[in-house]
């Protein structure tokens, strides 16, 4: 029996403390323990998403982050403290920063010293203060408008070699902040400031609703990891000022920016947003909203949905645009993603096989690119379904490799659980892990149609139609021009055929080929019309099957895509005549 091989990486590592964390306990423990947990929720989580931290583990008064590199750990580091100081709350921080090797367990959790220099560094950090070791000095040195108090040497406990130290010098509350975002550049994902939006009705009141509205935004965009997000308390520092957006723009160091106004008016409220290019100055995307003001919190929540959903594939959208214009020989492996998507759109043998060369190109630059390899691994499981596989068993295994591989590198990224559930539904059929992943995904990001439409095919293959029809729905309403909506409107004609409502799928299934001409909705399409007795029709739509794919046969379809308990579904592809 081979052993299995020890996994070792490069991390930067942030150590948190809460300073007299015990005494505090012993005061008033109860009222300790919920303001230490509103912290981490409010604070520490949604500091280390915004600069692409995972959270390692907590322990009852402190934190453990891995990051991809010192600069985003001492940027988050720096965030923490600075929202502490500036807030009267009862806690201070000690921070302790680390670069070094670490073990990966089969738990996902680190060990090893790279993970103990930081945690020592911590423990001795002064009050509300960053410890930060030479390794992650080297590394952050000159790149950031701060300054640094050499500590010298230190002996930690249980560290055999003496460790030079450094402390951050702050200053005044939220001065270093300032520093370290001086015309930052732009991350390698989509990047977007949420301006306060104006109240241009006069009434207080407005102003609040306006910024709660604001603030829901905000935190919507921020679920999707694919997204860099401008937290709201650097947003805000431009409330009330007339602004020049390309400056704020430079200023955050995001490409895009989302403004926008309120106004009341007998009883309605009436929101106005655009999404403006920050660098070229040009507007995305502008829309209006006029309701009635009488539940608040529901108009907010409306009202962020109809944004969100709006805004989130305009960016992907321009974004890929502008990585097309780019030379080949500048691209990134964030350029290569963006340039397979549109070819993963369109589900061709040819565009298939190119969008996956692309993944590769974009994993071998990075590969920790968890998204990407979730992509790649769904692009194997479509070769296999729509029957483009030339060996079949060779792109089962690569759909299941890379949907694995996806969820090693971050399995709390919303999208990857979503791609890699129906993966596993298609290719492997665990049950009870599929509709836990599935369900995960859309407890982390709600106001995604990705999540929901997987959760939509997770749950029809698992026999449960109903419940996959209002998956399917809620992702339609999240979405309702998303690129690939015949997909959802497939799966909800799939399901309705399960549940025998073979007039209502027939609707559904046409309004899909209205926006692509894909072979399954043609398949499902000739089952509906054969079992209502509207043969012609079953025969027409039979005959673009196999105009599509010319091989087709009900028996291959059975063997790749696991429909030995589709027995309606079948039943109806032999009723419209197509070969056995």
């Amino acid at each position: 029996m081979t052993e299995r091989r020890v996994q070792r990486r490069l991390a930067a590592i942030l150590a948190a403390d809460v300073v007299g964390y015990s005494a505090l306990m012993q005061r008033a423990e109860e009222a300790t323990y919920a303001e230490f947990e509103r912290l981490k929720r409010q604070l520490i989580e949604p500091s280390l998403s915004r600069h692409e931290g995972r959270l390692i583990k907590t322990t009852g008064d402190g934190a453990l982050a891995e990051f991809a590199s010192p600069l985003a750990a001492m940027r988050c580091a720096v965030e923490i403290q600075d929202h502490l100081a500036e807030g009267s709350g009862p806690f201070k921080l000690r921070i302790g920063l680390n670069l070094g090797d670490v073990i990966v367990g089969q738990d996902g959790d680190l060990y090893g010293d790279g993970i103990n220099i930081a945690v020592r560094l911590e423990g001795i950090a002064d009050p509300g203060g960053i410890l930060i070791s030479d390794k992650v000095y080297n590394e952050v040195e000159g790149k950031l408008d701060a300054g640094f108090e050499d500590r010298g040497e230190q002996q930690l406990k249980n560290i055999s070699k003496p460790v030079r130290a450094y402390a951050v010098r702050a200053g005044a509350p939220g001065a270093l902040t300032e520093g370290l975002s001086a015309a930052p550049p732009h991350p390698d994902k989509p990047s977007i400031a949420v301006l306060p939006f104006e109240n241009l009705s006069g009434d207080p009141e407005q102003e609040y609703f306006a910024d709660g509205m604001v603030e829901e935004i905000i935190t919507a965009l921020s679920r999707f990891k694919s997204l860099f997000v401008i937290a709201r308390n650097s947003s805000f520092t431009f409330k009330g000022r007339a602004v020049d957006i390309k400056e704020v723009g430079r200023r955050l160091g995001v490409r895009y920016v989302l403004e926008g106004s309120v106004r009341k008016a007998s009883g309605k409220v009436r929101i106005t947003g655009q999404l403006i290019d920050a660098v070229t100055g040009a507007h995305i995307w502008v829309d209006r909203f006029e309701r009635d003001l009488t539940d608040v919190f529901a108009l907010q929540d409306e009202v962020t949905l109809a944004v969100v959903s709006a805004i989130e594939p305009k960016m992907l959208q321009t974004e890929i645009e502008l990585a097309t214009r780019r030379r080949p020989e500048n691209l990134t492996a964030y350029d290569f993603y963006l340039r397979a998507m549109p070819q993963f759109y369109l589900r061709s043998r040819e565009g298939l096989a190119e969008a996956i060369r692309l993944f590769h190109r974009a994993l071998e630059l990075d590969p920790r690119f968890g998204a990407v390899a979730a992509l790649a691994g769904v692009c194997h499981m479509l070769n296999v379904l729509l029957g483009y596989a030339n060996d079949l068993q060779f792109d089962r295994k690569e759909a299941v490799r890379l949907a694995r591989l996806a969820l090693s590198i971050d399995d709390r990224d919303p999208d990857t659980l979503a791609r890699a559930a129906v993966i596993s539904a298609f290719m492997v059929g665990d049950r009870e892990a599929e509709i836990e992943m599935a369900d995960r995904a859309v407890g982390l990001n709600p106001n995604s149609c990705l999540t929901w439409s997987c959760r939509g095919h997770v749950y029809r293959i698992a026999g449960l139609p109903e419940e996959a029809i209002w998956s399917f729905e809620r992702a339609v309403r999240v979405s309702p021009v998303d690129p690939q909506l015949y997909m959802t409107l497939t799966g909800i004609g799939q399901a309705l055929i399960e549940l025998r409502r073979f007039d209502e799928a027939i609707v559904v299934l046409k309004k899909a080929l209205r926006q692509n001409l894909y072979l399954a909705t043609y398949q499902w399409l000739a089952s509906a019309f054969a079992h209502l007795g509207r043969d012609a029709e079953a025969h027409d739509a039979a005959a673009r099957v196999l105009e599509i794919d010319p091989a087709f046969t009900i028996s291959a379809l059975i063997a790749r895509a696991g429909l030995s308990n589709a027995k309606l579904f079948i039943e109806g592809l032999r009723k419209a005549g197509l070969p056995d």
